[in-house]
């Protein structure tokens, strides 16, 4: 069928579901009503409590039969409403099927009950909103029903919705159409009461953990928090240039000097950086702070709240979270991995059969290798990626770029983690039985990418910071925190310097922050999670889009 047949087909349809509304009002009847309520004295419940009333009359197959059906609610009136997902007749009967936010139930219609009423189904398509009252019957398939005495149309539908045998597949269209997504793939709502259920435990584990929720800006006179690309906005009555929040994580350190010891926001934030399946300009971020702890202590914290997380989420769907978990391939029931970033890069480059890749980590580990390969690899990159497949997954021609913008061993040691261990994480920290991944903490990152970040005591090129990846995506980013003034301030110099230079990504000097070290920050560890990116984890959602109601999208052409 060509588009314009399509468009004149959907149009036919929105012209006679039109003159189906038109008919009811003509009844006297307003086919977007407002007064919902039982009128033959029925009790007006949700679908899955009607079930549940008449639950004992169920068999073991799962089969109704009305003499069970009457002994155990009897003779009484239920009002039900919701939407019309199915609709046929046969003879003088015709079933309805109804949802509504808990459920399914079906309608039995039949001229002995509903009299000249009955006629009235002519003016009803699937889509609709209906309420029903009468008495719970059960059909001779053993189907449990209500019968109703009074049907009533409730809100027109005039947009047919997909076909039930097609579904809405079109991903772009379900993004777009959420609402209809919805109504088409039930199961797609199951997903995003998983995310409010995972918001709630967060808040439920931090609370009883001793954690205060705060709120914090959201427009700031500087960029700051992360190293991201803002949104810029303009106050008008101030006329203020401002930037919507890339992180809270300033803010937040504040409250910490101001005594608010253990705090934590779940927030939106905002970067102007490109669209995939993992990333969305527009996403929620929980950032806490825990005065007098180490990143050491957020390791373990954050072991305890994911498992929380997972534990209280199958308390609350226990169905669907027992099919989420049959098929994640990563398991949080294992002591997660905790690896330097340098033994990461080692151990991955042992893995490429380089011969003098391995030499050179075995001598001195990750470090060994950007002194390798700080003066250049481009003749050697076609022989290198012969040597074994690991050699040849690398991504070289991007690799070789990103050591190249480099200004320093820090900076080099961590591009060659993102391109030599980061992609591989998933083959490389498996369960005992190698049957799922086993989520990894990459730790000790050097200061020159973690300007907040404190210095790790031992080693002043590192930092006390991890980032954790489950099943290969990056989740947490958390570490102990800077609260030296003066070494903060060296930071944000070099971080303007490198603005100055033409980087969007780079942090503006924040010297009302600098001023609240001054006043002295307690020795604190901070961290912040995707949440997000949680849900996709726990409810096996390929792309970030499947788990934010209204994804930005390209405007419809």
């Amino acid at each position: 069928m060509t588009e314009r047949a399509g468009g004149s087909a959907e149009e036919a349809i929105i012209a006679a579901r039109r003159a189906k509304a038109d008919r009811t009002r003509a009844r006297g009847e307003n086919p977007f009503a407002n007064d919902v309520v039982p009128r033959l004295g029925g009790r007006s419940l949700d679908v899955s409590a009607v079930r549940a009333l008449a639950d004992s009359a169920r068999d073991a197959a799962g089969r109704y039969d009305e003499p069970r059906v009457r002994a155990s609610v009897g003779v009484a009136n239920f009002h039900v409403h919701g939407r019309i997902v199915a609709l046929r007749s046969t003879g003088g009967l015709a079933f309805v099927r109804l949802r509504d936010r808990t459920g399914e139930i079906q309608l039995l219609l039949s001229r002995a009950t509903l009299g000249e009423n009955l006629d009235r189904l002519a003016d009803l398509d699937v889509g609709d909103i209906v309420e029903a009252e009468g008495t719970l019957t059960a059909s001779k398939r053993g189907e449990l029903s209500v019968e109703p005495a009074r049907l009533r149309l409730l809100t027109k539908a005039y947009r047919p919705l997909p076909e039930k045998w097609h579904g809405l597949t079109d991903v772009e269209l379900r993004y777009r159409q959420r609402y209809v997504d919805l109504v088409a793939n039930p199961s797609i709502a199951d997903t995003f009461k998983a995310r409010a259920h995972v918001v709630r435990a967060i808040r439920t584990i931090l609370d009883e953990s001793g954690f205060l929720e705060v709120e914090t800006p959201t427009m700031h006179p500087l960029i700051g928090g992360a190293a991201a690309r803002p949104f810029i906005t303009h106050h008008n009555t101030l006329d203020m240039q401002l930037f919507m929040r890339i992180a809270p994580e300033l803010y937040l350190k504040r409250l910490v000097v101001g005594g608010l010891e253990r705090v934590y926001e779940i927030g939106r934030c905002y970067r102007n950086e490109g669209v995939s399946t993992k990333h969305n300009p527009e996403f929620t971020m929980l950032e806490l702070y825990q005065a007098y702890a180490t990143y050491d202590d957020l390791m373990t914290f954050t072991e305890v709240l994911l498992r929380g997380i997972d534990t209280r989420l199958r308390e609350a769907m226990p169905e669907a979270s027992a099919l989420w978990r049959e098929g994640r391939p990563f398991t949080l029931d294992a002591p997660f991995f905790r690896v330097p970033m340098d033994r990461a890069v080692a151990s991955a480059a042992e893995r490429t059969a380089i011969p003098e890749w391995g030499t050179a980590v075995e001598a001195g580990g990750g470090k060994a290798l950007v002194t390798l390969l700080a003066p250049g690899f481009d003749d050697r990159i076609k022989e290198w990626a012969k040597l074994s497949p690991r050699a040849k997954e690398i991504d070289w021609s991007n690799f070789r770029k990103g050591l190249t913008k480099c200004g320093s061993d820090g900076e080099r040691l961590f591009a060659c983690y993102e391109y030599v261990a980061e992609p591989f994480l998933v083959e490389d920290y498996r369960s005992n039985d190698g049957k799922h991944s086993v989520p990894v903490f990459i730790k000790d990152y050097p200061f020159e990418v973690s300007p907040l970040a404190r210095r790790n005591d031992s080693s002043a090129d590192l930092t006390d910071r991890f980032e954790l990846f489950v099943h290969g995506r990056e989740l947490c980013n958390a570490f102990s925190e800077l609260n030296d003034p003066d070494d903060q301030a060296s930071r944000f110099r070099s971080q303007a310097e490198r603005k100055a230079r033409g980087d969007d990504d780079a942090m503006d000097y924040d010297e009302d922050y600098v001023r609240a070290l001054e006043h002295g920050m307690p020795p604190t560890a901070g961290f912040g999670m995707g949440v997000d990116r949680l849900v996709m984890a726990l409810t096996n959602a390929a792309s970030i889009r499947d788990v934010i109601l209204f994804p930005l999208l390209k405007p419809e052409p």
